[in-house]
């Protein structure tokens, strides 16, 4: 009898709970399981968890730049692009609960151990970190702290796990991370991110160089992540006409919005002169829809390997209490009306994620041939009508492929324990005074400084006592590039950030077609050409 009394009263409330809610709608729905899981489920809940999870569990259903954010995640996500803070200098997102690195922080820690966009990171010293469920601001709270702390990584990159040890160190907040003259009227400027201040730091080098003569400019965005929309057009106002068309955006429930250069800004910095975009597979967002621009509107050529392809525009939604939804409404759209966002399959994230293994894997990376180009989306440039390709990203005018034949395990080992960056800070602690005698300035650096034998054998005795197995084989064909970041690492720590990239750039395949095609009469040829 107290049995079916019992049953009768969960039965009351169970109907008194779904005449509150009303008719079933999937908003009412929704509300219905909370309020059911809260009232009756077995053991005590945690409403604000449980929602929490609901919400996530909705977004991972959509795409994969939908995201929910707490509100410690909400106050830390854009400190990249606008504070400072001490850490191991890399934006990520958390994909299956692990974490996964999108890119590393320009002259950063995990930047000078070789962590890369791609990898990620499973434990963080004797704790694992992976599939722990953790939030962002536990994970923050792990990998941040005082600077000159140490920090032990391991990694996991496709199949292997690599340990990582870093110093923890400010993290640079500069966008710019590199501007010098390659040549007597070619410019060179690297950009790491979009950031507040880009368009800023953008015009000041201009200026610059402009004074050492520039005429022609080569613009990095290789490895650029992206950033806000605004710093995209803010420095496409500095490359095209007023009022051009930048970017618009577009989505089924969003109508188009254009983006434009500034109709009433003064004539662009450098609105002449040739102009080649260097880009790589890690250029995404914000550096493809200045890519994109550039190339659709005949401003200049696009040089290296398909971009990315993250051209999905979010929403900030806040809640009262700090936390956020950044919800997925539209697409990004080139002037020429390109999706940059590559496909994608709802719901499947770990296939999106793994898109730059198959690209690797299918010899596109390599192999200009292996590019697949869908003629269903061709299209064509607005001023020249040259044959342009959508379907995801921004394919270049010129491919330029990947070079793995210098990259080896051994490499990687030594990259991985610090010791290339270890002995670089040592050689300076006792060398600074006599380069710098030697060499007056960076570029009489750049030409004659020469990696000796002896430093290289101290190199072998450093991975030695790290227990690194030696390869001969793969010894000698890491040389030069052993050779290169040496010599770029001791340039950096003596001279300025830049000096790297100006040793870097000499045996940078991208950079030297860049370099090569801006003093070439195929540039015009190929801007002006009907394909």
């Amino acid at each position: 009898m107290k049995k079916l009394l019992f049953t009768a009263i969960a039965a009351c409330a169970t109907c008194a709970l779904m005449a509150q809610i009303g008719a079933s709608t999937p908003n009412s729905k929704l509300r219905y399981a909370e309020r059911a899981i809260s009232q009756f489920y077995v053991d005590t809940v945690d409403e604000d968890a449980l929602v929490e999870s609901a919400i996530r569990g909705m977004l991972e259903s959509l795409d994969p730049h939908s995201s929910y954010s707490d509100p410690k995640e909400t106050a830390e996500l854009n400190e990249p692009l606008e504070g400072n803070f001490s850490g191991i200098g890399i934006t990520y997102n958390m994909v299956k609960d692990t974490l996964y690195v999108i890119q590393t922080v320009s002259g950063g820690p995990s930047e000078k151990v070789g962590i890369i966009p791609g990898d990620r990171i499973i434990a963080v010293g004797d704790s694992s970190i992976a599939g722990r469920k953790l939030s962002t601001s536990q994970i923050q709270k792990k990998l941040r702290g005082p600077k000159g702390t140490e920090i032990n990584l391991t990694v996991l990159r496709g199949s292997d796990t690599v340990p990582f040890r870093l110093i923890r160190d400010d993290i640079p907040i500069f966008s710019v991370d590199a501007a010098y003259m390659a040549d007597p009227t070619t410019g060179y400027i690297a950009i790491n991110k979009f950031a507040a201040e880009t368009p800023n730091e953008f015009r000041k080098a201009v200026e610059t160089l402009r004074k050492k003569g520039m005429k022609n400019l080569i613009l990095d965005l290789c490895d650029n992540g992206g950033g806000y929309i605004t710093a995209a057009t803010g420095l496409l106002a500095e490359l095209l006409e007023p009022g051009s068309l930048a970017v618009y955006t577009e989505g089924s429930k969003a109508p188009r919005q254009d983006y434009r250069t500034n109709p009433l800004g003064s004539k662009p910095l450098f609105g002449d002169g040739r102009l080649v975009v260097m880009v790589n597979q890690y250029s995404a967002s914000a550096s493809e829809i200045t890519s994109g621009a550039v190339q659709d509107w005949d401003r200049g050529l696009v040089v290296g390997r398909r971009t990315f392809g993250k051209g999905l525009v979010q929403r900030p939604i806040p809640f009262p209490d700090g936390s956020m939804i950044r919800l997925t409404i539209s697409h990004y759209y080139t002037p020429a009306g390109r999706d940059i966002q590559k496909p994608y399959t709802k719901g499947d994230e770990e296939s999106y994620r793994k898109d730059m293994l198959n690209r690797f894997e299918g010899g596109e990376l390599m192999h200009a041939d292996s590019i697949h180009l869908d003629s269903t989306k061709l299209t064509h440039t607005l001023l020249y009508n040259r044959a342009i390709y959508g379907g995801g990203g921004i394919t270049p005018d010129v491919f330029v492929p990947l070079d793995t034949t210098e990259n080896t395990k051994y490499l990687r080992n030594i990259t991985a324990k610090g010791i290339l960056n270890q002995y670089a800070v040592a050689y300076v602690d006792t060398h600074r005074k006599q380069i710098k005698k030697l060499y007056k300035n960076d570029d009489r650096y750049v030409e004659e400084f020469e990696v000796t034998d002896e430093m290289l054998s101290e190199i072998r005795a450093m991975a030695d006592a790290e227990n690194i197995e030696f390869n001969l084989e793969e010894w000698e064909r890491s040389l030069p590039l052993v050779k290169l970041i040496l010599k770029g690492l001791i340039g950096r720590d003596i001279y300025e950030s830049q000096t790297y990239e100006k040793v870097y750039n000499r045996h940078n395949p991208i950079f030297l077609e860049a370099l090569r095609l801006i003093n070439s009469e195929d540039y015009d040829r190929m801007i002006t050409s009907h394909q």
